[in-house]
């Protein structure tokens, strides 16, 4: 196999390969510098590239280290902090900074000997379902340079659907996994709330929550079993499964006892506003039959989310978090956060979150919740429900303008693009994007499933079925 090949294999194949010495993780790190060297100028995904402390860190790796992914290579999203790399948010007021610690996830993926070979791109806050932030410029879909790779964690995607990386880490705070991951072509698990510690910045988080993109749900479930967890001082965090995910990803129908599952399938967007596009709508009525044909029921519903106000509700919680992370970057920087300091959309939603009180913040926090108990409510019946992932197909470069005269009506027609990710943010359902077809353009199309609360174990096996009945392993884009 072609060394840029080794990249599209799983991180779980790279971890055999590098225990069994067939490769050695030296190798396998400078395999993936060179791809990033070599491709990461034309898709600008990558903030930093670690170089030196990377290939130092593989010839520590040896046939012998029992770590589960020692010597693998992995990308960390911008957002979080690595220790010695710049750390940005994204933001201009942070563009020079430099972490000083480790976030939690960067230390367990260390700890389980991934190799973090350098920092990933995202939108100005991880705002946009779009990666083109003003401090770094537009990341590109592989598939389509002249289209998104989706965000907030673009750079992440866009670097494993290109075989930069064979996984990357990302987090989801309105479909910001689930989003690039259809948009290229990737496995997408936003895991359940409090799943995967906020440690130590925050206690626990209502929206947000980290994970990977991956090719395989077998990557994503044994990812998983690494990152997650209580750390010490966590407000709150999910019950711990009753075995390891990774016996999820790996067993398919057949293992699982041919348990039949009662699926709930929509393709009513929550917005009333959002068209969903012809394909988006044909790739959940092609799951549904594929899922009928594997032995489940499948029922076609209307969930009850096309509520009015329920976008602004949204927005609102979302933007007092988007607030949050810009005074923290101010409270880094060492700096009094101005206009000049960050992107229109940015600073307008910084000042419309300035203009509420306390009150109104907790009030509509309260009323998130109450419509989230509603819809999880709902859907009781069901083992999973099946959306398309994205209303739009992927968006060309440009379309979501920071900058333009009412930079809130470009947040607002974001909404439009991804109305089926954020629901699943408010109720802490987990959810998963699988790029099961091809479109007819050519790019990516994906369908979305979201599980019970806490359980990922039930999704991520049905996840492994349709991976087993449709696989997509292979399908590479035309820059890769």
């Amino acid at each position: 196999m072609s060394d840029a090949g080794l990249m599209f294999k799983s991180a779980l194949e790279l971890a055999h390969m590098v225990r069994s010495g067939e490769i050695s993780a030296s190798e396998l790190v400078q395999i993936s510098l060179a791809r990033i060297d070599q491709l990461n100028p034309r898709l600008n995904a990558f903030v930093q590239v670690d170089h030196e402390r990377a290939l130092a860190a593989a010839a520590q790796v040896s046939r012998a280290d029992e770590r589960p992914f020692a010597g693998v290579p992995i990308a960390i999203k911008n957002n979080r902090p690595v220790e010695g790399l710049r750390w940005t948010l994204g933001c201009q007021l942070m563009a020079h900074h430099v972490a000083t610690w480790d976030h939690s996830v960067v230390t367990r993926l260390k700890r389980a000997g991934f190799i973090i070979v350098g920092t990933t791109t995202l939108p100005e806050y991880g705002i946009l379902p779009t990666t083109e932030a003003r401090l770094f410029g537009p990341t590109r879909n592989p598939w389509d340079l002249e289209r998104s790779c989706g965000g907030s964690s673009g750079g992440a995607a866009a670097a494993v659907a290109a075989g930069l990386v064979p996984v990357a880490h990302g987090n989801d705070g309105g479909g910001s996994i689930r989003i690039p991951a259809a948009c290229c072509g990737l496995v997408g698990l936003k895991p359940a709330r409090g799943r995967v510690s906020c440690a130590p910045e925050l206690g626990d988080s209502l929206l947000v929550v980290d994970g990977v993109l991956t090719r395989s749900v077998a990557d994503t479930a044994a990812i998983l079993d690494v990152i997650a967890g209580y750390e010490v001082g966590d407000a709150t965090w999910a019950p711990p499964p009753a075995q390891p995910f990774a016996h999820a990803g790996e067993r398919g129908r057949a293992e699982d006892g041919s348990r039949t599952l009662r699926i709930a399938a929509s393709t009513l967007s929550p917005l009333a506003e959002a068209q969903v596009h012809p394909l988006a709508a044909r790739a959940v009525r092609e799951a549904a039959a594929l899922l009928r044909d594997l032995g489940h029921s499948v029922e076609e519903v209307e969930p009850p989310w096309r509520i009015e106000g329920l976008s602004a509700l949204f927005g609102s919680v979302f933007c007092a978090h988007v607030a949050l992370s810009i005074a923290f970057s101010a409270l880094v920087a060492g700096v009094q956060a101005s206009e000049s300091d960050m992107e229109p959309m940015s600073w307008a939603i910084h000042s419309a979150v300035e203009g509420m009180n306390a009150v109104q913040v907790l009030a509509s926090t309260t009323q998130l919740q109450a419509f989230a108990r509603s819809l999880v409510a709902f859907l009781q019946p069901y083992d999973a429900l099946l959306t398309p992932a994205l209303a739009e197909r992927p968006l060309p470069l440009g379309t979501l303008d920071t900058s333009a005269p009412n930079p809130i009506e470009t947040f607002g027609r974001s909404g439009l693009f991804t109305p089926f990710t954020p629901v699943f943010n408010a109720t802490g359902q987990p959810a998963i994007s699988v790029p099961l077809f091809d479109g007819e353009d050519g790019l990516p199309l994906a369908v979305q499933l979201a599980g019970r609360p806490a359980d990922e174990a039930t999704l991520l096996r049905l996840a492994a079925e349709l991976e087993e009945a449709c696989p997509w392993g292979q399908r590479r884009p035309p820059l890769s």
